[in-house]
């Protein structure tokens, strides 16, 4: 599987291509082989994301999961740049129920790019399953200016 390395303010990540598609995003996770023009263009979006100099991604996408999964990734894509989102505003527009968006979000293979940070508990952050854990979704939170409930 082609992979590519980038180091950025969050520490050393890895992007991952299966069949022409990104499937993966690891905080210090496999080495770099086989970098291919689509892991270089993921990279320099990453890097100009986390620039504050990109609010979309432009890529093709291939996470892993079930429809329940599916679904919810494209409802966090659909997550307007510094708009946050409850998993209860979520499961009432998927008409499933707070949990199932959740473990869907804990279980997103690809982090920051199919953004899974802007969705909230209702009453504080939620969780976070990328490497920082909640200081990680406060950073990308704030890098997008959708952070006023912290104040």
């Amino acid at each position: 599987m082609p992979v590519t390395e980038i180091e950025t303010w969050l520490g050393r990540m890895s992007i991952c291509e299966s069949q022409e598609a990104i499937t993966e995003v690891h905080w210090n996770g496999p080495a770099g082989q086989d970098e291919t023009p689509l892991l270089r263009e993921a990279a320099a979006q990453v890097n100009a994301y986390l620039d504050g100099k990109l609010e979309t991604f432009d890529l093709p996408l291939a996470p892993k999961g079930g429809d329940l999964h599916q679904t919810v990734f494209q409802a966090m894509l659909a997550i307007p740049y510094g708009r946050t989102r409850t998993y209860g505003d979520v499961a009432k527009e998927l008409g499933t129920y707070g949990q199932p968006v959740g473990q869907a979000c804990g279980a997103n293979p690809i982090p920051i790019i199919i953004p899974c940070h802007p969705i909230l508990s209702a009453n504080g952050l939620g969780g976070y399953s990328g490497a920082g854990g909640l200081d990680t979704k406060i950073a990308l939170l704030k890098l997008e200016g959708g952070y006023p409930f912290l104040v």
